[in-house]
């Protein structure tokens, strides 16, 4: 908890207030999400009444990782479990978005206060048919109020996170060496005092995602759905109640991307990993920055990201009716392009039948 949220209320307000006129209480449309035509209707309409549909929200970049709006449905390829499938639904227009702003609430100093300077910039990517909802985390995830689309809410949410932050109270969990439980035997040297064997991180990251995740359960299947975490990577799993697996298959099963911007210094990346696992397994990306002017760029970009990817929808046909777990892989056709989806999905066993 950081006493360089009491920044934060003044900072988004008069940031929101400026880009939005007086007499409005909805956030500032980055571009509008109404349908552009029947087809858009009828993409989310059939995906919102069809059970048996996999959803797979699609990411594509070109070398420079410049977003490729121009693709066709026949220039895409989906293989479910290695079998090419026949894409049921397509679009490439805007899905309405229910977004989860994660911030880590144990940050180093520095690290947080360059965070916290470019938060509001997120209001910017949010139109008035999606909707946020901001939380936090540290030893345990604080959830916030509800989800919303109004101006004066969510700054009433970034006001409360500021309210609730503060020195840590818990502090590093010491690893003591303890006594010993059973009477010295023959030959047996004395044990020496109780020894500091360093310290474990207070966070757990992996609940908090998991927190995230069924905050997001009952969004509804015709929003795209993610978790914009924030956060250093430091994660204590032994104070985690879900392991990593568990976390993963929950955002899954819902269709839920992760957007994990990693704070902090990039010298030593091996401490985002958690970060990278997450986004890459559920079909997101992971952004790093250190300074407030290239935070605030990449907020406006993850969730401008977040809304306008492609969808493609099918019904799994040949696939291993055995197994549990579904491979994913989505190609196309245009040559030298980067496509990125979540790498597969889960189905419940399949019944017993005499």
């Amino acid at each position: 908890m950081l006493r360089t949220f009491r920044l934060l209320p003044i900072l988004v307000a008069s940031a929101l207030f400026a880009a939005t006129p007086r007499n409005s209480n909805k956030l500032p449309h980055a571009q509008s999400t109404a349908p552009s035509d029947n087809s858009q209707t009828d993409a989310q309409t059939r995906i919102r009444v069809s059970s048996d549909l996999v959803i797979l929200s699609v990411t594509v970049k070109d070398k420079f990782g410049t977003l490729v709006p121009d693709l066709q449905k026949q220039e895409f390829h989906v293989f479910d479990d290695s079998i090419e499938q026949s894409i049921d639904v397509f679009t490439a227009d805007a899905f309405p978005l229910s977004l989860v702003v994660l911030v880590d609430d144990d940050l180093k100093s520095d690290d947080a206060a360059e965070m916290v300077r470019g938060l509001h910039a997120i209001a910017a990517g949010i139109s008035s048919s999606d909707e946020a909802r901001v939380c936090r985390f540290d030893l345990k995830f604080y959830p916030g109020d509800a989800f919303t689309a109004d101006l004066n809410s969510l700054v009433a949410q970034l006001t409360s996170a500021q309210d609730a932050s503060g020195p840590s109270t818990a502090g590093p969990v010491p690893f003591v060496t303890g006594p010993s439980w059973h009477a010295p035997g023959v030959g047996e040297p004395s044990q020496a005092a109780p020894t500091n064997l360093g310290s474990a991180p207070t966070k757990a990251l992996d609940d908090a995602i998991f927190s995230a995740a069924q905050l997001l359960h009952d969004r509804g299947r015709a929003r795209r759905k993610a978790i914009l975490l924030i956060s250093d990577g430091i994660n204590g799993v032994r104070f985690n109640h879900h392991t990593y697996q568990e976390t993963l298959e929950t955002l899954i099963r819902d269709n839920i991307s992760v957007y994990s911007l990693a704070v902090g210094s990039a010298s030593a990346r091996r401490k985002f990993a958690r970060l990278v696992n997450y986004a890459n397994d559920s079909g997101g990306e992971t952004f790093y920055a250190a300074k407030t002017n290239a935070m605030e760029k990449l907020y406006s970009r993850i969730t401008e990201q977040a809304r306008h990817e492609y969808t493609l929808a099918y019904v799994p046909r040949g696939n291993d009716r055995n197994s549990t777990y579904h491979t994913v892989r989505v190609t196309t056709t245009r040559e030298a392009l980067h496509v990125k989806t979540r790498q597969g999905y889960y189905t419940p066993p399949s019944p017993n039948i005499p």
